[in-house]
């Protein structure tokens, strides 16, 4: 981490979940109304990781112009879920137990990009770490940070 709070990351290094699983995560995704309805999309998909992407604009944005607490949440909320779905197996679904996002500082930038990342997988239960970034000029800025724990449902 730098002294800003913003996590220095190496992308270069971004593993890729095989195409089975990549297609499997990226139908479900499709069917999210939600989703679909705030313009978001997934940026990466690899083993216990997963990263979605919103753009900013209007309609994501609360009454100061910043992205809206509830965008933030539900884009961290939805890319843990998917971070845990890429290591269930291929006949099960995966559902939020509970999670717990802090909001470090106002989500501002071009987009907003939410990274889940596997902590402990588990045949039940699992948990992830949730990370949001607003991005603006190729700079990234840790805004919220959570954790999240999910179950999988035959």
């Amino acid at each position: 981490m730098t002294a800003q709070g913003e996590l220095v990351e190496d992308h270069t290094q971004q593993e890729q979940a095989s195409p089975e699983v990549q297609k499997r995560i990226q139908d479900s995704f499709d069917r999210q109304g939600l989703m679909g309805h705030l313009g978001a999309r997934i940026s990466h998909i690899g083993p216990g990781c997963v990263r979605i992407v919103l753009p900013s604009r209007p309609e994501v944005t609360q009454q100061d112009g910043y992205f809206h607490a509830g965008a933030t949440s539900s884009i961290a909320d939805t890319a843990g879920g998917y971070a845990a779905f890429t290591l269930f197996p291929e006949d099960t679904a995966v559902l939020t137990v509970e999670y717990k996002v802090n909001l470090l500082s106002p989500a501002v930038g071009e987009y907003i990009e939410a990274v889940g990342t596997v902590l402990k997988p588990g045949r039940t239960l699992t948990v992830c770490r949730l990370e949001v970034f607003g991005v603006k000029d190729d700079q990234r800025k840790l805004v919220a940070t959570g954790q999240q724990t999910l179950i999988c449902v035959s």
